[in-house]
């Protein structure tokens, strides 16, 4: 399994409606490829100074379902709108066992 982890920290002009939009659109990639096991989209809690915005969990079943996931067109169009409105993004990608 390949977990894909991803943070926003918004730039701090981005307004909550803005936040969400972003966010609904993350959640809307749930099942655009077949190979991904789930999707876990959500605002920070804590906003502790360390905090993120949001944050992105997937899981997939190998790096070729990444890699489709990464290249299609509805993830590019969110992707874009990510690197707009955030002053920070921050991501990795690990094997579980």
């Amino acid at each position: 399994m390949l977990i894909h982890l991803v943070c926003w920290k918004y730039k701090s002009e981005i307004n909550a409606s803005d936040r969400d939009r972003h966010r609904n659109m993350l959640r809307a990639l749930s099942g655009l490829i077949d190979e991904n096991e789930s999707l876990d989209v959500g605002e920070d809690v804590l906003h502790l100074e360390r905090s993120f915005d949001t944050g992105l969990v997937i899981r997939f079943n190998d790096r070729e379902a990444l890699d489709r996931y990464s290249y299609h067109p509805d993830h590019q169009k969110v992707a874009a709108l990510g690197k707009e409105i955030a002053e920070r993004v921050v991501s990795v990608d690990f094997f579980t066992g």
